[in-house]
């Protein structure tokens, strides 16, 4: 199962409903702060949405469900990997993304075999406070040497035109929340982002 090069995160199944259509194929459900009752129907009505459109689903934090629910992917930050049952994960099958900020993360999270390894933020980025500097594209070229044909993940500040910095320095996939969400038109916007991408895509 290939990553897309354009890789979506989304706050909720109502957005996921307005943008599947215009064509993405990866996509990251990361809601926070709601109760595992509340993430049952959401996860589950995010991952037939998914199936309609032949796109790829990552569930992030809420581990056991998307497990419980057969989902594929799940994205798990620092703080996860303590408590997540990996073993569990791995026998059923689901694929395991795993947040990385420092060199220390970076060699912890790959003592995990993940699927894909994130970084960032690369540059600014104004969805959460981070503990982390931006990163910048070097680093970019540094985790890839490191990790190898585990596909890498690159967050933080990106717009279409960044998506193909950060591409050209070796990453995989570009992955965006804010340029989107926060857009006036944001089914427009990923038909952007789709059209930027389109030379990385297999």
């Amino acid at each position: 199962m290939l990553l897309d090069p354009f890789y979506l995160i989304v706050g909720s199944t109502a957005l996921l409903e307005r943008l599947l259509p215009q064509g993405v194929k990866t996509v990251q459900l990361r809601v926070k702060d709601k109760s595992d009752s509340e993430m049952v129907p959401e996860i589950a009505r995010a991952k037939k949405l998914c199936a309609d459109h032949g796109a790829t689903l990552i569930v992030n934090d809420y581990w056991q469900i998307a497990l419980d629910q057969g989902c594929d992917f799940v994205h798990l930050g620092q703080e996860d990997m303590d408590t997540a049952d990996f073993g569990a994960l791995q026998k059923a099958g689901v694929r395991i993304g795993l947040s990385t900020h420092t060199p220390e993360e970076l060699e912890r999270a790959l003592t995990f075999s993940p699927d894909y390894i994130a970084l960032g933020p690369i540059w600014p980025t104004v969805l959460k406070q981070m503990k982390f500097p931006p990163q910048g594209l070097e680093r970019i070229g540094i985790w890839k040497k490191r990790i190898g044909s585990i596909p890498l993940v690159t967050v933080g500040g990106l717009n279409p035109e960044r998506a193909l910095d950060v591409l050209n320095a070796g990453a995989d996939c570009a992955c965006v929340v804010t340029d989107i969400v926060t857009n006036a038109d944001p089914e427009g916007r990923t038909r952007e982002w789709i059209n930027a991408t389109a030379p990385w895509r297999h």
